[in-house]
């Protein structure tokens, strides 16, 4: 499926549709231990996975374009309801007293997703994404998500962005069509709260510079 692109608006917005990459196309399959020994991870690379991904796949400072992620929505395509809303806060000041060799490095690369059943019924849901670039251009720019639930892959998203201009304040929607699952999967997933688990991938020039995990759980409210 090719994606589709919207309206620019101020800040500049996109729409963009999954591309259906997989389908007809074989691609050899690696294991997480040698992506971790190459130099530059590509897309056709992660597409190759066959599992959630145990580590990072690069360092927080392979991200060298700025790119900071500010706010995240969720909402129902069909009706249009907002399931989930977030905006990061305002960075505050730097506390002296904290060692540096205490922080950890991988802080901000991981989300713990907890929602009712009825999300795994949805067919459709739309990710608004706000992000800002900072003073390089960002050419080809290409997020990979791969949502796995327990060694099953679910599903595959393939996201273009293009082309994002230095210190620009970008919003991106993201398209999901979710697969259909069976009562019975639906049950196995709420049963076992964040075995559901995804690897997003974020390429420059087909080359990892960012990589964000998420788990899971289906059974808030039940």
């Amino acid at each position: 499926m090719s994606a589709t692109t919207g309206k620019k608006k101020g800040g500049g917005f996109l729409s963009r549709q999954a591309k259906t990459k997989d389908k007809g196309q074989q691609l050899e399959h690696i294991s997480e231990d040698e992506l971790l020994k190459k130099n530059s991870v590509s897309p056709d690379d992660v597409l190759g996975l066959t599992k959630i991904t145990d580590n990072y796949l690069c360092p927080p400072e392979a991200n060298i374009y700025g790119i900071d992620f500010t706010r995240f929505k969720l909402r129902d395509m069909d009706s249009g309801s907002v399931i989930f809303e977030v905006a990061k806060p305002p960075p505050a000041e730097e506390d002296e007293d904290v060692d540096p060799d205490e922080i950890d490095p991988n802080a901000g690369r991981f989300v713990r997703y907890q929602f009712t059943p009825q999300f795994l019924r949805l067919k459709t849901v739309g990710a608004t994404v706000e992000f800002v670039v900072g003073d390089k251009p960002v050419s080809k720019f290409r997020m990979i998500e791969r949502h796995f639930f327990k060694e099953k892959l679910l599903k595959s998203f393939d996201f273009e962005f293009g082309f994002c201009i230095p210190h620009s304040r970008n919003t991106v929607e993201h398209i999901y069509e979710f697969p259909t699952l069976t009562t019975e999967e639906i049950q196995d997933m709420m049963d076992h709260p964040f075995d559901t688990r995804s690897d997003s991938f974020y390429f420059v020039e087909d080359k990892l510079i960012m990589h964000n995990k998420a788990d899971y759980a289906y059974n808030s409210g039940a």
